[in-house]
């Protein structure tokens, strides 16, 4: 027998009206949107009004009335399209948009901001603040750094507080976050000059070998120089063979000096100098040349709770300690003593010394 067709079923004409939504909700299904939970945001629209993003929810989220106060900051740094981490403070305001915050790119964005400038070799600009014993102060939406005084351009070497509230651009030399750490350059940025020359150079000096270098700024702990394009520092300690308390007695801005290039700091590309191993150490001599008993003589440069510093030439100084003394010698620092060696120690470097008297002390040995 003939097979008999299913007749048609015909639809009302409410059963064809679907509701759109409906619809749209049968298609795609909506991404849930937590509060607290963080998503990665798409810039729809960037300014200090209204910043736009979409995070692929229902609707396009807005930034907090609180942080669009901030984004000025970043305005600079951000663009159209890119993509950022946000996180969800409000499911829906009463705009009906979800709200979401930046808060942690602010706090670590800046961050990956810079390395890409670094990476990159692109210039930045920062807010220059005061000059202190590291440099010029600089501000880089909100993270704190430093131009070291070398990498100043030459008209600012001299005055370096005239920079004081300054917008300028500058190099990225060094990047930190865990360690807070953000260097700058403003020599690298103006003669544009990149990190792979900056590198070259430093590979070009040579550990132990003597240079000629400029001296750019003096501190309590040392004095800057610069050798061929480099930045170094000859550490107070490497003065002198004698004791140092201020190093601007030895040298002024603008001076050009012998200095030993001691090591190299491969991850700042900063010398470590000194000015002293350019001559013998007087120390290398002292058993032979002061030999027990000998007399000597010195002038009284330190008193110490524990006895007398005499110094007997540059870098060498001996102590008469309080034990070997009456208490009636009424010394003074710049007194000229005569005394004996009691005991000189090269490999301590110290030596210990008796007054000269008609009688040598019970105490003497």
């Amino acid at each position: 027998m003939p097979k008999t067709k299913k007749p048609k079923t015909t639809l009302t004409q409410s059963e064809k009206e679907v509701n759109p939504m409906e619809a749209l909700l049968q298609k795609t299904a909506l991404t849930h949107i937590r509060k607290g939970e963080e998503v990665e945001a798409t810039i729809i629209s960037l300014s200090k009004k209204a910043t736009l993003f979409d995070i692929g929810a229902k609707a396009q989220a807005v930034l907090g009335e609180k942080e669009l106060k901030e984004i000025s900051t970043y305005l600079p740094y951000l663009k159209v399209g890119e993509k950022v981490k946000a996180r969800i403070i409000s499911e829906e305001s009463k705009e009906g948009f979800p709200v979401v915050s930046l808060r942690n790119f602010f706090e670590k964005g800046k961050w990956e901001i810079l390395l890409k400038k670094k990476e990159n070799e692109e210039n930045i600009e920062v807010i220059c603040g005061k000059y202190g014993k590291g440099g010029v102060f600089v501000d880089f939406m909100g993270i704190r750094g430093v131009i070291p005084k070398i990498q100043l351009t030459e008209e600012f070497l001299q005055h370096p507080e005239k920079l004081t509230n300054q917008k300028i651009k500058v190099k990225i030399l060094e990047v930190d976050e865990k360690k807070n750490r953000l260097v700058v350059s403003q020599k690298v940025a103006a003669l544009n000059i990149s990190h792979k020359d900056l590198l070259a150079g430093f590979d070009k000096i040579e550990v132990g070998k003597t240079y000629k270098a400029q001296v750019l700024g003096v501190s309590e702990f040392g004095i800057f120089c610069e050798v061929e394009g480099v930045e170094g520092l000859v550490h107070i300690s490497e003065i002198s063979w004698e004791k140092v308390s201020n190093p601007s007695a030895y040298v002024q801005i603008g001076d050009k000096i012998d200095v030993s290039v001691v090591e190299k700091n491969v991850m700042d590309l900063k010398l470590n100098l000194s000015i002293k191993r350019l001559t013998i150490d007087p120390w290398s001599l002292i058993e032979e040349k002061y030999p027990k008993d000998k007399e000597v003589e010195g002038e009284i440069v330190r008193q110490e709770r524990y006895g007398y510093f005499v110094k007997l030439e540059p870098g060498i100084e001996g102590l008469i300690h309080i034990s070997k003394l009456t208490g009636k010698e009424n010394l003074k620092i710049g007194t000229k003593i005569k005394a004996f060696i009691e005991k000189a120690e090269k490999r301590n470097r110290k030596m210990s010394l008796v007054l000269t008297q008609q009688k040598k002390p019970v105490t003497y040995r």
